[in-house]
């Protein structure tokens, strides 16, 4: 008798990572010479990122240089909400807030389900609990397959694939 083999399905972020792209984006606004004297800023506040400068087109090019230093530390930027892209002004100067997007939605989890169940392999099951989504099946190379499909899916959100058994 065959046993079952699983994998869940999650999207979590690394918080020490994107600290550290933080840093590093804070380090580079500090010496680039087009970000000198426009007050440009980027910090966390509360659970929010909120990127600050005297102009819109400094706020998201504020922006371009965090999600460089997010992807270069290998965090997707399907993690990073920023919402509508328009910097709003705030007195004299314009910002822009972002959250780091944890956990999978009850709508993304269905639509993993869904998917699963209509284009993956016969016999693989999947569960959907709290903010993660168990996918299993009697046959390891039918969980194989399903990750590549759900690598290939446009969903929105950035997956990985933990507790593989």
């Amino acid at each position: 008798m065959a046993s079952e083999s699983s994998f869940d399905v999650v999207s979590k972020v690394d918080r020490q990572e994107v600290d550290n792209a933080l840093n590093q984006a804070v380090k580079e606004i500090q010496q680039r010479y087009d970000f000198k004297n426009v007050g440009a800023s980027i910090a966390w506040s509360g659970e929010k990122i909120v990127m600050a400068a005297n102009s819109a087109e400094r706020v998201l090019a504020i922006l371009d240089v965090f999600e460089t230093k997010l992807i270069k530390r290998g965090i997707s930027l399907k993690s990073l909400d920023v919402g509508e892209r328009e910097p709003k002004p705030s007195g004299k100067e314009y910002r822009l807030e972002a959250l780091i997007k944890e956990g999978l939605s009850s709508e993304i989890a269905k639509k993993i389900g869904k998917l699963v169940r209509d284009e993956g392999p016969k016999g693989v099951k999947s569960t959907i609990t709290g903010d993660e989504v168990r996918v299993s099946a009697k046959s390891r190379d039918d969980l194989q397959e399903v990750i590549a499909l759900l690598k290939g899916a446009d969903l929105d959100a950035a997956l990985q694939f933990t507790n593989y058994r």
